[in-house]
């Protein structure tokens, strides 16, 4: 039995959002397919992630240093807590299931936010003598990734820095990420919005059989 970690990564709602309709149909194709295993849902738009900010940081030094948790400021403390249980929700799942969209050509703020709760040294990798070491080597993920315009091939593949970001940071901590789920090129072409959604999903089946 595995736990998956379902991370919405768009403020848009599902009727809006046509990459987490796709996620969507992912999802009901997985379940139906691995009817032991537990899903958990993180809508990263209505949950706190706290942003890695001097305040955080200086907390952490202090923590290091020997300073008692509960002699941090309150407000400090809820922060850190909140940080902290995202970082041991996401070490705690088998597989990660990412739907987001491409925004100026990267990921939305919020995402990189959350991404910095799990990237930490002695969590999800370590640093040798050999360089950086990844420690979820027995992990694996998908991204199914919003645009609207073509950025999975052709000539404008080397603009995007949203889905091989993620991809490459994914891979840095050993989790071995899957063929990636594009919903894109809806703006360019309007008029097949509806081809493209559903192609889209038959690929999301077809993937959640063998996720």
């Amino acid at each position: 039995m595995s736990k998956v970690l379902f991370i919405k990564a768009s403020p848009l709602p599902n009727e809006v959002s046509r990459s987490s309709q796709v996620a969507e149909t992912f999802m009901a194709e997985y379940k139906a397919k691995n009817p032991s295993d537990t899903v958990e849902e993180l809508v990263l738009y209505n949950t706190e992630v706290p942003l890695l900010d001097l305040e955080l940081m200086t907390a952490g030094r202090e923590l290091q240093a020997g300073k008692a948790f509960t002699d941090l400021a309150p407000d400090v403390q809820k922060r850190l807590n909140a940080y902290n249980a995202l970082t041991e929700q996401f070490l705690a799942a088998d597989k990660y299931v990412f739907v987001f969209p491409l925004w100026n050509l990267g990921i939305p703020p919020l995402l990189k936010a959350y991404i910095d709760t799990f990237v930490i040294a002695g969590k999800s990798f370590r640093y040798t003598e050999h360089g950086p070491e990844a420690l979820l080597k027995d992990k694996k993920a998908i991204l199914i990734h919003g645009s609207g315009g073509i950025y999975s091939a052709g000539p404008t593949s080397s603009f995007t820095h949203g889905e091989p970001y993620l991809r490459t940071i994914l891979q840095f901590i050993g989790i071995n990420v899957v063929p990636s789920i594009f919903v894109e090129g809806i703006d360019h072409n309007p008029s097949k919005e509806a081809e493209i959604v559903a192609a889209a999903k038959a690929v999301a089946q077809e993937s959640a059989t063998e996720f």
